[in-house]
């Protein structure tokens, strides 16, 4: 079993904790299995199984649940027959209405530990927001990161996906993440993995943003997407999706763009970094960079000529980044971008991504806005380079061993 280290140390910290756990991501980043974990965990600590009641709501012992009222039936009749302490582990609780009161009615008892997952921000909604102030802790998950992809591989007995004999296992192991990206599902398939894609991403659009929110017009919804896509790593406004479509003679009012991208970060299928003026220490208003939460979408959405390798190496390294907790703006200094400025625990660093340096243009490209920044933070230029180039003390790393051997506690 792939462990989910990263996930599983958080979950520990509050185990038995008088907070509700809720765990979020996109869809098949595995939180189903995160249970699993936590059970085997409880048990480990003595916990009988007796006491653990999870409720899958989309098995079909309980898709049928649909209101507040059909919960509490079943779980209130497991209540009643235990007076020690019980674990309720609710998965994709978002299928039932009003399940937040429900939710809010276990917490106030005395001997319940609670624990929640849903693939949309119907979870983390104002309502119960408001109902739980204080007295829940939200733990992101993410598709596998590239050690929980090799561990998986592993596990799977497979070999690459994609061969090329001038590079090693792990490189071709690579590739083959860069290009159909973390989501188990579509690593464990040998024949089907661009189908599983478009099958998830289909269910992504339609049933948490199309359906949720009453999309009627999803041609003009699904050319939005597309913009973001073809200009992912690109700053991007939503004057420049407003200018894009017009000039595809499609009418949109910009509120209706600013709530598609809304609606695209609550079903965790993108996320957004915003511009900093690293010399003012200010946001600045307008723009900001969006990317994937699993890579693998641009493979089954984009034409392989519409995919920029670049631009795809940085958002694998966003996301590595994401998945561990910093808090990520992209810089400008003297008219200079800086794809990442990382922050976390009163800590920085800055980071360049790009392909290839294969020229003294690219190199100066990617060091000079680095150069010009004075203070003594971390500052990294990475790329797929297996030849490294650094310069006063801009360190060069290539983007795999970068993401392999990242310590999120030592910056």
């Amino acid at each position: 079993m792939v462990n989910r280290e990263l996930y599983m140390k958080k979950v520990c910290n509050f185990i038995n904790k008088d907070v509700i756990k809720i765990i979020t991501g996109i869809r098949r980043c595995g939180k189903s299995y995160l249970f699993k974990l936590i059970i085997q965990e409880l048990k480990k600590r003595g916990v009988d199984e007796s006491n653990i009641l999870l409720i899958d709501l989309e098995l079909p012992k309980y898709n049928s649940i649909k209101t507040k009222e059909q919960l509490d039936e079943i779980v209130l009749k497991f209540l009643e027959n235990h007076e020690e302490n019980v674990y309720l582990l609710f998965d994709e609780i978002q299928n039932v209405s009003e399940w937040e009161k429900s939710i809010n009615s276990y917490y106030k008892l005395d001997n319940t530990d609670i624990y929640i997952t849903g693939s949309n921000s119907k979870l983390m909604s104002k309502e119960f927001a408001t109902l739980l102030t204080g007295r829940y802790v939200n733990i992101e998950m993410y598709p596998f990161s590239i050690n929980e992809f090799l561990d998986y591989k592993n596990e799977l007995k497979q070999p690459p996906f994609i061969t090329n004999e001038l590079n090693t296992d792990l490189e071709n192991y690579f590739e083959e993440y860069r290009q159909y990206g973390g989501i188990p599902l579509t690593i464990a398939s040998e024949n089907d993995k661009e189908l599983i894609l478009n099958g998830i991403y289909s269910s992504i659009v339609l049933n948490d943003i199309v359906e949720r929110y009453e999309i009627r017009n999803i041609g003009i919804f699904n050319r939005v997407v597309k913009y973001i896509l073809e200009n992912t790593g690109n700053l991007i406004s939503a004057n420049a999706v407003y200018k894009y479509l017009k000039h595809e003679n499609l009418e949109i009012g910009k509120p209706t763009i600013y709530n598609y991208l809304d609606y695209l970060e609550n079903a965790y299928l993108i996320s957004k970094a915003s511009k900093e003026d690293i010399v003012g220490k200010k946001e600045i208003i307008g723009s900001e960079k969006i990317y994937l939460l699993d890579t693998g979408f641009y493979k089954s959405q984009l034409d392989e000529k519409q995919q920029n390798i670049g631009h795809i190496l940085e958002n694998i390294v966003f996301i590595e980044l994401k998945r561990h907790g910093y808090k990520i703006t992209v810089g400008n200094i003297n008219n200079y971008e800086i794809d990442f400025v990382c922050k976390k625990n009163n800590q920085k660093m800055y980071i360049q991504v790009a392909y290839l340096m294969e020229d003294d243009e690219i190199i100066e490209r990617e060091f000079k806005p680095l150069l010009m920044i004075k203070d003594n933070y971390p500052k990294y230029v990475l790329s797929m380079d297996k030849i490294l180039q650094p310069q006063n003390g801009i360190k060069h790393m290539n983007i795999i061993d970068f993401i392999k051997n990242f310590n999120h506690d030592e910056i």
